[in-house]
C-alpha cells in the first residue's frame, strides 16, 4: 500500500513546490513563447494559477 491519502496529499504539494521552484529559475531566461508554455503548465498544475501568472508575468492582458 502507498500509505493514507493525507500522506499522498503531502508528497503531491511537496512535488508542486519543487516544480515551481525550478519553473521560477527559469522564468529569467525564458523567452515569449516559453513563458507562454510555463503559463499552460500552470494552469494544469495547481488551482491558485492565475494569480502566479500575473505575478510573475507571464502573460500581458
Amino acid at each position: 500500500m502507498a500509505g493514507s491519502e493525507r500522506q499522498r496529499e503531502l508528497r503531491r504539494r511537496r512535488k508542486r513546490k519543487e516544480n515551481l521552484t525550478a519553473m521560477k529559475a527559469k522564468l529569467a531566461k525564458a523567452t515569449p513563447s516559453e513563458k507562454l508554455e510555463m503559463a499552460r503548465k500552470l494552469r494544469l498544475m495547481t488551482t491558485g494559477s492565475e494569480e502566479l501568472i500575473s505575478r510573475w508575468g507571464l502573460i500581458e492582458r
